[in-house]
C-alpha cells in the first residue's frame, strides 16, 4: 500500500519525503482505495455519449440519417438561431415596450460565468439578425458588427456565441457531419489505408453532383420541419479544392463511375470546437508589419511541394486560414477596424458572396458567420474614412451599450464579488450598489424635464414609482436620450477599484467591506483612471460620487428606522387608512368611522402629518392627493394591485410617519454616548438583530450603520430622504 500512496503524489511522481508513502496510503485507505477513485471518474463519463458524437459512416448511411433528420444539413446562420432558440425565452413588457429575453445569452454553458444582464434590447436585435439570416433574406451576406464603449460585454457576446455553437453540436438536435477521404500515402485510389479530412469540414452532401442537388433539396425541404421559425435548407457552393482534387482524380480513375468515387468516403460527425479549430475561428490583429492575409485563407505547405511537384497543388497547401477552420461555423474578429485593409477586403467577398480566395486557387466557398466588434473611436474612423465605403455597406451595426437599470449593473458585481465568490469577507449590504449607481449615474443625460433629478431619473430607469411620472413619460426620456449608455464609466473600472478595496490593508484585518471603502476607492482612481481626458468630466465624476453618498445615507437612515419600528403590519394598516381618507377627500365624500359607525370628513390631520414627511406644502396637497389616486388607477388599468410599499415615496413617508409616533421608544443619540443603561442597550440589541436578520448585516457591520446613523441625528440632520 505504501508504492501506492508513492505513485499518486503528484500525479505519479515519486516523493521521498519521510513519512510521505504511509501518510498518502492513510488517505487512500480512508477514501476506500484506488479503485474507488477510478470509479469516481467513470461516473462522470458517457461511453455511449462519446460513441454517438464520434459516430462514423458511409455516405449511404449518412443519406438515410438526412432522410431521417434533414436539419442536420442546415447552414450556419440556421444553426446559430436555433442554438438561440433551444434554451427558450421569456416575454416581459418594459416601459410599454414588449422585451424578449433569450436564456441562451445567461450562460448556460459554464454555470453563467458569462451571463450578460440588462442589455436584452441589443440581444434582442441580434437574434432578430440571426432570424433574417436563417430565413435567407440577405442578412447572411452581411458582417456583424458589435459597436459600443469599451468593458460593454461585446468580446463576451461572441464569447457565448461560440460557446453556444460548440453546445449545440454536441446535442442530437445540433448534429452536423463531415467527411474524410480513403486513399493510399500519396492521395491516390491504390489503397484506402490513409485518411485525409476534408481540411474545411464541409458538407458531405456537396460530394453530390450538380445536376442532382436541385431535386434532392425539393424532397429535403418536403421532409424538414423547421424547430425554430422557418427557412428552407440551402446547399450552396462547390467543393474546397482539395476535396475537388481528389474527387476529380477519383472520377478519372473509376471513368465516371460517382457510386465507386464514394467507397473512399468515409463520413463522420464533427463537433465544432475553437480549441480544436474547427468550426470556430478567432482572429485578432497583430502590428502591421507582422499582419499577412494567408492567416485568414491558408498557405502553402513547401514541405509537401517536393511531393507533389508545384505549390498550386491544393494537397500542397495547408487550408488552416481562420477563414477556412471557422467553415460551418463562426469566425470572431476581435477589433475588426484595427485590421490592415488588405484583410478588410478579403472580407467583402467572404461576407456578400462567401467566398475566399486562397493563394494560387480558385475562389473558395465558405458557409460561417463573420462577427467583429469594435469601439467608438474605431467606428468613427471607419465612417469618415471615403476608401470604406464597400466595408461600412457589408456591415449590419448593433450598438452594445452599457447598462442604465441598476439591478442588472448590480448583478454584474454580485457574480465577482458574491457571498459565492467572496469567502472569510463580509461585503456589508450596499455595498455593491454604492458602486453600480455611481457606474449608472455616469452614463445617464441630464434628464430635460423640469424637476426631474439625475438620481430620479435612474430610479424610473430601474423601475421605481414616482408620481408625475408614468411608462409614456419614462419612453420620452429614452427617446430623448438616444445614445445613453455609450459613454461613461466601464464595468471593469468598478470591478478593479472593488479588488483593490477588498485586499485593502483595513479589509484584511477587519474581515469587512462597506460602501464607504468603495466610495473612496472609485474616487482615488479618478486622478489615473486613462480613459478621462478631460478635468471637467473627472469633476463630473467626484460630484456624482457625492450623490451616492448622499442617496446612501438616506437608504440607511431608511432601515434603522424601519428597524426600530419594524411592523409591517402597522404600515399596511397606515396606508389604508391614508388611501382611504385620500380617495374620500378626492371624491368629495365622508368617511365611515369603523368604531362609531358614523361618516366624518377625511383625516386631514393624519394626511398632512404623513405628506410632510416627504416635504409635500399644503399649497400643492391636493395635487399630491390626485397624482396619487391617479397611479392607483393606473395600476388598475394594467392589472396591477397598488400596495403599501408600490410607491417609493409614499412608501418612505410612511415609514418615517411610523418612524416618528414610535421614536420615544429609543433614543437614536444613545447609541453614540458612552455611557447605556441595560434597558436602552437591550433596545439596541432588537434593533441590532432586526438589522441582521432583515438586511443582511452582520455584527460589525449593523453596528457601525447605527453609530453613523445616529451621528447624523445627533448633529441635528433630520433629512426625510427622498
Amino acid at each position: 500500500m505504501a508504492d501506492v500512496g508513492v505513485r499518486l503524489h503528484s500525479g505519479g511522481e515519486r516523493s521521498d519525503r519521510p513519512g510521505y508513502a504511509a501518510g498518502e496510503a492513510a488517505a487512500v485507505q480512508r477514501s476506500g482505495g484506488p479503485a474507488d477513485l477510478a470509479g469516481m471518474i467513470d461516473q462522470r463519463l458517457d461511453k455511449r455519449d462519446f460513441q454517438a458524437t464520434h459516430w462514423e459512416g458511409t455516405f449511404w448511411e449518412y443519406l438515410r440519417i438526412v432522410e431521417q433528420r434533414p436539419a442536420v444539413v442546415r447552414n450556419a446562420y440556421q444553426r446559430a438561431y436555433d442554438a438561440i432558440m433551444s434554451h427558450g425565452q421569456e416575454r416581459y413588457r418594459q416601459f410599454k415596450r414588449e422585451q424578449v429575453r433569450y436564456h441562451f445569452f445567461a450562460d448556460p454553458f459554464d454555470q453563467g460565468a458569462d451571463a450578460i444582464y440588462g442589455l436584452d434590447h441589443a440581444l434582442m436585435q441580434l437574434v432578430d439578425f440571426f432570424r433574417s439570416a436563417a430565413e435567407g433574406y440577405g442578412t447572411d451576406r452581411r458582417i456583424l458588427l458589435l459597436h459600443g464603449p469599451v468593458g460593454s460585454s461585446k468580446s463576451t457576446i461572441a464569447r457565448l456565441l461560440k460557446k453556444g455553437m460548440e453546445a449545440y453540436s454536441r446535442s442530437d438536435e445540433g448534429a452536423l457531419y463531415t467527411f474524410s477521404w480513403a486513399l493510399d500515402e500519396h492521395c491516390g485510389a491504390g489503397s484506402k489505408e490513409h485518411r485525409y479530412p476534408c481540411p474545411m469540414h464541409e458538407e458531405p452532401l456537396l460530394l453530390v453532383p450538380r445536376e442532382a442537388r436541385a431535386d434532392l433539396m425539393v424532397r429535403l425541404n418536403e421532409l424538414y420541419q423547421p424547430a425554430h421559425g422557418g427557412g428552407k435548407l440551402r446547399l450552396v457552393g462547390e467543393l474546397d479544392p482539395f476535396c475537388r482534387r481528389i474527387y476529380g482524380d477519383l472520377m478519372r480513375h473509376y471513368g465516371g463511375d460517382w457510386r465507386q468515387v464514394l467507397a473512399h468516403v468515409q463520413v463522420r460527425r464533427v463537433l465544432l470546437s475553437e480549441k480544436d479549430r474547427v468550426g470556430i475561428g478567432t482572429f485578432q490583429p497583430k502590428d502591421e508589419k507582422n499582419q499577412d492575409s494567408t492567416e485568414l485563407t491558408g498557405d502553402i505547405n513547401y514541405r509537401k511541394i517536393a511531393q507533389f511537384g508545384s505549390d498550386s497543388d491544393p494537397r500542397a497547401f495547408n487550408f488552416d486560414g481562420e477563414l477556412n477552420v471557422a467553415n460551418r461555423g463562426v469566425c470572431e474578429f476581435i477589433e475588426i477596424l484595427k485590421l490592415d485593409v488588405a484583410f478588410l477586403y478579403d472580407l467583402l467577398g467572404a461576407s456578400q458572396e462567401h467566398l475566399i480566395k486562397p493563394k494560387k486557387f480558385a475562389q473558395t466557398h465558405i458557409d460561417e458567420i463573420i462577427i467583429g466588434h469594435t469601439n467608438e473611436p474605431e467606428y468613427r474612423r471607419l465612417q469618415n474614412n471615403e476608401m470604406m465605403e464597400a466595408f461600412r455597406d457589408r456591415t449590419i451595426k448593433i450598438d452594445v451599450p452599457y447598462n442604465v437599470r441598476l439591478d442588472d449593473e448590480v448583478r454584474i458585481y454580485q457574480k465577482d464579488f458574491g457571498p459565492q465568490k467572496v469567502r472569510g469577507v463580509h461585503v456589508a449590504p450596499h455595498t455593491l450598489e454604492v458602486a453600480a449607481m455611481w457606474a449608472v449615474l455616469t452614463r445617464l443625460e441630464e434628464p430635460k424635464k423640469a424637476g426631474l433629478t439625475l438620481l430620479q431619473k435612474m430610479k424610473l430607469y430601474n423601475g421605481k414609482a414616482i408620481p408625475g411620472f408614468t411608462e409614456d413619460s419614462i419612453k420620452e426620456l429614452k427617446e430623448e436620450a438616444s445614445r445613453e449608455g455609450m459613454s461613461g464609466i466601464s464595468p471593469r473600472y468598478v470591478q478593479d477599484k472593488v479588488s483593490n478595496a477588498m485586499v485593502s490593508r483595513e479589509v484584511i484585518e477587519d474581515r469587512t467591506v462597506n460602501p464607504f471603502m468603495i466610495i473612496n476607492a472609485l474616487e482615488s482612481g479618478l486622478a489615473h483612471h486613462s480613459l478621462i481626458s478631460d478635468e471637467e468630466t473627472r469633476k463630473r465624476y467626484r460630484e456624482l460620487l457625492s450623490v451616492v453618498k448622499e442617496e446612501y445615507e438616506d437608504i440607511i437612515k431608511g432601515e434603522v428606522q424601519r428597524a426600530i419600528s419594524a411592523d409591517e403590519d402597522a404600515i399596511r394598516r397606515l396606508c389604508a387608512n391614508y388611501i382611504e381618507s385620500v380617495r374620500a377627500y378626492t371624491q368629495k365624500e365622508r368617511v365611515k368611522n369603523k368604531y362609531t359607525g358614523k361618516d366624518e370628513e377625511p383625516d386631514e390631520r393624519l394626511m398632512r402629518s404623513i405628506e410632510e414627511k416627504i416635504d409635500i406644502p399644503d399649497s400643492r396637497k391636493e395635487d399630491f392627493r390626485q397624482e396619487i389616486m391617479n397611479y392607483i388607477g393606473a395600476l388598475a388599468l394594467d392589472g396591477k394591485r397598488f400596495e403599501y410599499n408600490t410607491n417609493a415615496r409614499l412608501y418612505r413617508a410612511l415609514e418615517l410617519k411610523l418612524f416618528e409616533d414610535s421614536r420615544d421608544t429609543i433614543k437614536l443619540k444613545n447609541l453614540v454616548s458612552s455611557v447605556v443603561d441595560d434597558e436602552t442597550q437591550a433596545k439596541i440589541d432588537v434593533v441590532k438583530q432586526r438589522m441582521i436578520k432583515q438586511f443582511g448585516y452582520n455584527e460589525a457591520s449593523a453596528t457601525d450603520v447605527l453609530n453613523y446613523v445616529a451621528s447624523i441625528f445627533a448633529r441635528g440632520d433630520s433629512k426625510a430622504g427622498k
